[in-house]
């Protein structure tokens, strides 16, 4: 039993970690006032490019950095179709998602002959995993939190980055009072265009070592459709903790879980339709509880806003 609860926590971890890439994507984008919609086409073409050119290369590093480059490249694209050709943010993502689904096809094909997957016809590599020192001699513990690939320690580490970044840096300070008030921080001398393109390369990137994780980490082959949500489950969980990198991230852990659970169902002679649905509905689940808990703190707020009032006009009356 203790066993089944050491691999299921090492896989929550595990499968959370391209959440957490997405989940930051949206969160730097949001940040800046921006809801961007591409993180799920964004992974699924870097997944690809990262595949591709570590293949060319014969270098797992090679795939990593080209899967990170091609994600920037993908995410400037769609910063100039909004920022500088006022396209709407919604409907270029949905667009952009649903070129990425059809587009990984077609590369695909054209370079290796298969619609499938890259298995078959370019050689597959991996990130490495990293044992840590000390924690991976420590009973349980070290089998949960030791042996993880290299790209999912870096998620961890960037939930705190980012958290620093937007909190602690004059970059992040502009991205907020960007988000707040556009006119009034153009006012002041800063750049809104600028600081938005800026947002949209570091989504990006988090989206391109997010692709990387899918397809070099989380398996070692590119397959259509690989990503399977996952991006969206990242704007899921960038609402849900209204952009805050920290609540983000926890809620992607969160559907990491239910992820792993859909995973370990399967072994029960469960439907497998029922089991994939799983971390989908818990995600519509999630949305709708922090919503009602959103509004419930609103009017409790606004109650106390119109007592505070209240007394305010009894005072100014009795004098």
């Amino acid at each position: 039993m203790l066993t089944w609860i050491t691999d299921f926590l090492y896989s929550v971890i595990k499968l959370s970690a391209p959440i957490v890439f997405a989940t930051l994507a949206c969160d730097i984008s949001r940040q800046a006032g921006v809801y961007n919609m591409s993180a799920e086409g964004n992974m699924l073409i870097s997944a690809l490019a990262s595949v591709v050119i570590a293949g060319m290369f014969n270098s797992v590093w090679a795939g990593l950095i080209g899967g990170v480059a091609v994600g920037v490249l993908m995410a400037a694209i769609i910063a100039y179709a909004h920022l500088i050709g006022k396209t709407n943010m919604y409907l270029t993502g949905l667009a952009f998602n649903t070129a990425a689904t059809g587009g990984t096809v077609f590369v695909m094909f054209m370079l290796c002959g298969e619609k499938t997957s890259t298995n078959a016809a370019i050689r597959s590599y991996t990130i490495p995993q990293i044992q840590i020192p000390i924690i991976d001699k420590i009973p349980v513990l070290g089998k949960i939190l030791s042996g993880h690939y290299l790209l999912t320690y870096v998620a961890l580490i960037s939930v705190i980055l980012v958290w620093f970044m937007l909190k602690r840096t004059r970059l992040g300070l502009r991205m907020r009072s960007i988000a707040e008030n556009p006119q009034a921080a153009e006012s002041v001398g800063i750049s809104v265009v600028k600081v938005r393109y800026i947002s949209f390369l570091l989504s990006g990137l988090f989206a391109g070592l997010g692709g990387a994780y899918m397809s070099m980490a989380y398996v070692s082959f590119f397959s259509r459709g690989m990503v399977a949500g996952r991006g969206w489950i990242g704007v899921s969980a960038m609402n849900i903790a209204n952009g805050a990198p920290i609540g983000s991230s926890i809620a992607a852990l969160f559907f990491g879980f239910t992820d792993t659970l859909s995973v370990s169902l399967q072994a029960f002679n469960i439907p497998i339709q029922f089991v994939n649905m799983i971390p989908y509905v818990a995600t519509i689940l999630a949305l709708v509880i922090m919503n009602i808990v959103r509004i419930r703190r609103e009017k409790a707020r606004e109650k106390a806003r119109l007592a505070k009032m209240q007394e305010k006009e009894g005072s100014a009356v009795a004098h």
